[in-house]
């Protein structure tokens, strides 16, 4: 990750969207972070994570901890000399209600033994938010901590990726560490369903920031729908290229729309489980799809590295397709209940004005 991306994004106030003013933060809404997310996307996929991560992490903190430790972590978070993660999965285990990393008090502190993998940002985290087992079986007993991964009793394993590279994506060992009672004291513990909480709504901004850069393959392939001219014709003026392109604007807006009725869900204060499912299994793997149909449009140049939008498109259609296998209809029930109630409506109609119509 380039050094300078973090307080770059920071310094326009991306980091801390769901931070109130008080903190530093911008106190935005759901909605309007999923756009960052989006927009964010159309340059750089990997970039988006960190509106993600800070927008899970943050919503978390505001919502569940006390004044004392909200002026503690949310200012850093916001002017990004802090950069939070998620630490959920271990090897073997996805189920976060089955995990097996162990908390053990330690006079006013915790002390954490056991691993975390594929960590996104593990590289790179000062801080996350670990789900660890204080007691039971199931998840009565896991609580949610927020940890300082700074301590020397933490260990780092980056992982060699195909794809999203500088994400960081890395295994954590917690060797007895995070045991600073200023940082994992008795009140920095929350039952189970409180790390939870934030999963729903940031599926959906995963999903818009996918959708972004889908849309910016999109938008280049249209244009080179235009430019690109064969049997005396561009190439959009065919049917076999026209129609596969409309067909993707569709259906991208579709699930745009998904992602942005979440969002606006969450900031009504409304149950967006199934919604929030929903846009994190269809908006992932149809930016996948969509971007494919893009390369293919563009024949051999979609997979030079000289040809600008080849190598991104390449590395942000495998980065995409990691996120489209790990999705996960769990959240939530997906059952009959739908909410009939529309987000605002703020994206202009797909651009199938774009494809040529034939030269006079």
């Amino acid at each position: 990750m380039r050094p300078d991306l973090v307080p770059t994004l920071a310094g326009m106030g991306l980091t801390g969207l769901r931070i109130p003013d008080e903190f530093g933060g911008q106190g935005a809404s759901a909605l309007l972070a999923g756009i960052a997310a989006e927009e964010i996307g159309r340059v750089d996929v990997n970039a988006s994570n960190i509106i993600i991560v800070t927008a899970l992490i943050s919503d978390v903190l505001v919502r569940n901890g006390t004044p004392e430790q909200q002026a503690r972590w949310l200012p850093a978070i916001a002017d990004g000399t802090s950069i939070p993660c998620l630490a959920v999965t271990e090897p073997g285990h996805t189920d976060a209600a089955t995990l097996e990393l162990k908390a053990i008090e330690d006079g006013d502190g915790w002390l954490f033994h056991g691993e975390k993998t594929s960590i996104t940002l593990g590289l790179y985290a000062n801080a996350g938010l670990v789900l660890a087992r204080t007691g039971g079986p199931g998840a009565r007993g896991v609580s949610a901590f927020y940890v300082n991964l700074d301590d020397e009793r933490v260990t780092r394993a980056g992982f060699d990726d195909f794809g999203g590279r500088s994400n960081g994506r890395a295994s954590l060992y917690l060797d007895g560490g995070a045991g600073d009672p200023r940082r994992a004291g008795r009140r920095d513990r929350w039952r189970f369903r409180v790390g939870q909480q934030g999963f729903d709504f940031s599926r959906a901004i995963v999903g818009q920031g996918c959708l972004g850069t889908a849309q910016a393959a999109l938008d280049e392939t249209l244009q080179w729908a235009c430019d690109r001219v064969t049997f005396g014709k561009p190439i959009g003026t065919f049917q076999g290229v026209a129609f596969p392109l409309a067909e993707c604007a569709t259906h991208m807006r579709g699930a745009l729309l998904v992602c942005l009725e979440t969002l606006w869900m969450k900031d009504n204060g409304l149950e967006h489980g199934a919604e929030a499912a929903m846009a994190k299994f269809w908006a992932p793997k149809l930016s996948a799809e969509v971007i494919h149909r893009c390369l293919l449009t563009f024949g051999h140049l979609g997979y030079a590295r000289r040809a600008r939008w080849g190598n991104a498109s390449v590395t942000s259609s495998i980065l995409i397709s990691e996120t489209a296998l790990s999705r996960s209809p769990s959240s939530s029930s997906l059952g009959p209940s739908w909410v009939a109630s529309s987000p605002p409506d703020r994206h202009p109609a797909p651009r199938l004005t774009a494809i040529c119509t034939p030269a006079s």
